[in-house]
C-alpha cells in the first residue's frame, strides 16, 4: 500500500532537518559571511555568498544521533592577480581570516581540498567554498590538493534539480531525502557520496515516463518505487563504475567520488548496486502489499519505527483537521529541508 500519510510523518518527524536548525544555519552563515567581509586582508575580494549542495537543493536531512549536520556555501570572490598561479591561496587566505577572528579563531577550523571547514560544537559544521568567475570566462572552485582550478556550475546543478523535482510533481526531493536516510541512518550503501546519489536518482526522472504514465510520479511512495526501480535497471546495465557527468553541463564528472583508486571505487559502486537492488525489491513488496498491517510492517522494515500513521491530534490552529464528513487523503509534507 502507498500509505502516503505515513510517509509524511516519517519525513516531518524523522528525516527532514527541522526549521529551527535551518534558521540557525541561516544565522550562522550570515555571521560568518559578515566576519569574512569585514576582514582587513580579504574582505575587499568577497562579493557575496550562495547556498551550495544539499542545502541549496533542499535535500538536507537530520544527522544520525548527536552527529553534526553539515552545510556548504559558496563564498563568491574576485580574482587577485598576485594569486593567479597559486589557486590554493584562496582557501589558505579564507582559513587565515577565520584564524585571526576573535570568535572563529577559537573554534575548530581546517582546510579541506575544496573548502574551509568551521565546526560548531555538538551541532553542525560549515564548509566554505571559494568560488570565482575568472576573467577568461571559466567558473571555478579551488582544488587545494592539486593547487588548480576545477570547473563548476552550481547554479546550473540547482536549476537541474528544480526542473527534475518539478517533473516529479515535487516528490523527487523527498525521495532523495529518504534514500539519504537509508544510507546514513540505516547503514545502507555507506560510502556513496551525496552528489552521486542525488545525480543518479535525479537522472531517472524523465518526461518520457510521464507521457507514458501521467501518474508515474503522482505521490511520494509511487515516485520512490519508480525512481528506485529505474535506478536499479540502470545500474544493472552499467556494472562497472560510471563516470557520472555533472548534469549542469559544466563538463565535470563525479566518478572519482566513488573512491580514491579504481579498485576501491569499483567496490563502493558494486556495493551500492547490490543495496539499490535489494531496496527496489523491498519497496515494491511493501507498495504492492494489499493488507495494511503487513504493508506497514514491510515499510517499517525499510525505514524503521518512524514510519507511522499521523496522530489524531495532528491538525494545527492554522490548518485544522478536516471534519470527518469532509475527510480527504493527506497531502505531501510541505517542509523542504
Amino acid at each position: 500500500m502507498k500509505l502516503t500519510d505515513h510517509f509524511n510523518v516519517l519525513l516531518k518527524d524523522t528525516v527532514n532537518l527541522g526549521q529551527t536548525k535551518l534558521d540557525l544555519l541561516d544565522l550562522r552563515v550570515e555571521a560568518v559571511y559578515k566576519a569574512l567581509k569585514a576582514d582587513g586582508q580579504i574582505g575587499s575580494l568577497i562579493l557575496g555568498k550562495t547556498p551550495q549542495g544539499s542545502w541549496a537543493h533542499k535535500t538536507i536531512i537530520n544527522p544520525v544521533g548527536n552527529n553534526e549536520f553539515d552545510a556548504d556555501f559558496m563564498l563568491e570572490m574576485s580574482e587577485n592577480p598576485d594569486w593567479a598561479d597559486n589557486p590554493k591561496k584562496y582557501i589558505e587566505e579564507v582559513y587565515a581570516a577565520l584564524h585571526r577572528h576573535s570568535t572563529y579563531g577559537n573554534m575548530p577550523h581546517s582546510r579541506k581540498c575544496r573548502c574551509v571547514r568551521l565546526v560548531y560544537a555538538n551541532s553542525m559544521h560549515l564548509d566554505i567554498v571559494p568560488h570565482l568567475n575568472l576573467a577568461d570566462g571559466r567558473e571555478v572552485i579551488v582544488n587545494r590538493d592539486d593547487n588548480d582550478w576545477e570547473l563548476t556550475d552550481p547554479q546550473g546543478f540547482t536549476d537541474w534539480m528544480k526542473q527534475k523535482d518539478a517533473l516529479a510533481n515535487g516528490n523527487l526531493r523527498e525521495v532523495i531525502r529518504l534514500m539519504k536516510y537509508l544510507r546514513d541512518h540505516k547503514n545502507s550503501f555507506t560510502g556513496t557520496r551525496s552528489i552521486l546519489l542525488t545525480t543518479l536518482l535525479g537522472e531517472q526522472v524523465t518526461e518520457v515516463r510521464t507521457l507514458l504514465d501521467p501518474g508515474y510520479y503522482s505521490d511520494i511512495p509511487t515516485t520512490l518505487l519508480h525512481v528506485v526501480k529505474d535506478l536499479d535497471d540502470w545500474l544493472r546495465a552499467n556494472p562497472t563504475t560510471p563516470p557520472v557527468a555533472d548534469p549542469s553541463g559544466s563538463g565535470v564528472f563525479f566518478g572519482h567520488r566513488w573512491g580514491p583508486d579504481p579498485e576501491t571505487a569499483q567496490a563502493t559502486y558494486s556495493y551500492f548496486c547490490a543495496r539499490i537492488r535489494a531496496h527496489a525489491a523491498e519497496i515494491e513488496e511493501a507498495y504492492e502489499e494489499k493488507n495494511k498491517e503487513r504493508s506497514v510492517g514491510l515499510w517499517q522494515g525499510i525505514f524503521g519505527d518512524g514510519f507511522k500513521a499521523p496522530t489524531p491530534s495532528s491538525g494545527s490552529a492554522k490548518f485544522p483537521a478536516a471534519a470527518p464528513a469532509a475527510a480527504s487523503s493527506v497531502g505531501r509534507s510541505g517542509r523542504a529541508g
